[in-house]
């Protein structure tokens, strides 16, 4: 396969072009800063530099072209403030899909988060806030696209060692802990599986092994 994804640099997005890579898919990973091209590079991948906040979607679309699929990995990031929440969190998304309907990619993965479609609780933080109503937005958006999409929302993300075992499903599957690399091969699994098209799926760790967990869909 031939796979974009958006938010090249971030921790899962490295995970998953380094796994796409390795089994042989040819990867491009967009990213803000020249200077992050030898990280992706690393991974197998080709550096595409492209800033979502400030692109056309002509431009996207350009950088899309000849791929088969778009992965959505991108955030702003814990500090980022709460208007930037909404630029990358729902307007890069926003981009990438409006751009991948233009250059005809069909499958489209979303890296999205647990709970998202729930009001933020009333003693949450301003900027927790806006990422909740961003991500939200970004999912609502997708789902009335025409696209072949897949929504993935994953519990509290840890760095520890992947353990090769989820629990996936439509929401609620309950609310837990998943590890990056998880994350980065189930999303990689669902991008070569069938079936799992037009579904949210809730995603933290468990006692399935992924490729079970991905074909139960």
């Amino acid at each position: 396969m031939n796979i974009v994804i958006a938010g090249g640099h971030g921790q899962i997005a490295l995970r998953l072009a380094r796994l796409l890579s390795g089994r042989g898919d040819t990867v491009r990973s967009l990213i803000r800063k020249p200077e992050q091209a030898d990280a992706i590079r690393a991974t197998g991948a080709q550096p595409v530099v492209l800033d979502l906040e400030n692109a056309s979607p002509e431009e996207v679309a350009e950088r899309l072209g000849g791929a088969d699929a778009a992965v959505f990995a991108a955030g702003a990031g814990p500090r980022s403030g709460v208007e930037r929440k909404d630029t990358v969190d729902r307007g890069a998304s926003v981009l990438l899909a409006d751009a991948a309907g233009r250059a005809g990619v069909r499958t489209f993965v979303q890296i999205s988060a647990m709970g998202v479609d729930q009001p933020p609780a009333p003693d949450a933080g301003e900027q927790w806030a806006a990422y909740v109503r961003a991500k939200h937005a970004a999912e609502e958006d997708l789902k009335a696209r025409d696209l072949d999409w897949i929504i993935v929302r994953p519990g509290r993300l840890t760095d520890e060692r992947g353990t090769g075992k989820i629990t996936l499903g439509e929401p609620d599957v309950g609310y837990g802990e998943v590890t990056r690399d998880d994350v980065a091969a189930t999303v990689a699994a669902l991008l070569s599986a069938s079936g799992a098209e037009h579904r949210t799926l809730d995603l933290i760790n468990g006692e399935t092994r992924i490729t079970d967990a991905v074909a139960a869909l």
